[in-house]
């Protein structure tokens, strides 16, 4: 692995586009949106710790729902705080549109406040910078390759 975060380990080489179609319910999926990030993007969790480890740990666990790669190593995510049991996750998604937004959103918000030292996890979309391919990790590229996609 190219970073000091684990990924889910593929039990299914043939997995196809579209291969994740069981969510949980997106009932009631609360988020803010804000126009740019504060800081350099996309972040990646080099150096956390304690809970805001954890929270990273969580997100590189969540793939995108038409990929086998996770949302970090995609991209999506702007930054990360926990402050009083309290995490704040700002990210993007691919584009405006995106048919899987609620689903993905939910899905952050879920595997975010599940983690220990968690007790409220809010959800920023944040559009600027617009998110590019040049903002896939390394690992993130080879997950795709591996995948079939040209990158």
């Amino acid at each position: 692995m190219s970073s000091e975060y684990e990924r889910p380990e593929r039990d299914d080489d043939d997995a196809m586009a579209c291969g994740y179609t069981s969510y949980d319910s997106d009932d009631d999926v609360e988020y803010a949106e804000k126009e740019s990030a504060d800081n350099e993007v996309p972040a990646t969790g080099r150096g956390a710790e304690g809970v805001e480890r954890r929270v990273w740990e969580a997100l590189y666990r969540v793939e995108d729902p038409e990929m086998p790669i996770s949302i970090v190593d995609l991209g999506l995510i702007y930054g990360v705080d926990v402050d009083d049991g309290t995490a704040t996750v700002d990210m993007t998604l691919t584009y405006t549109g995106c048919p899987a937004r609620d689903m993905l959103l939910n899905e952050v918000k879920q595997s975010v406040a599940a983690v220990d030292g968690v007790e409220t996890a809010e959800i920023t979309l944040v559009w600027s910078p617009g998110w590019t391919v040049e903002m896939v990790t390394e690992q993130g590229k080879e997950s795709l390759r591996e995948f079939g996609l040209s990158v």
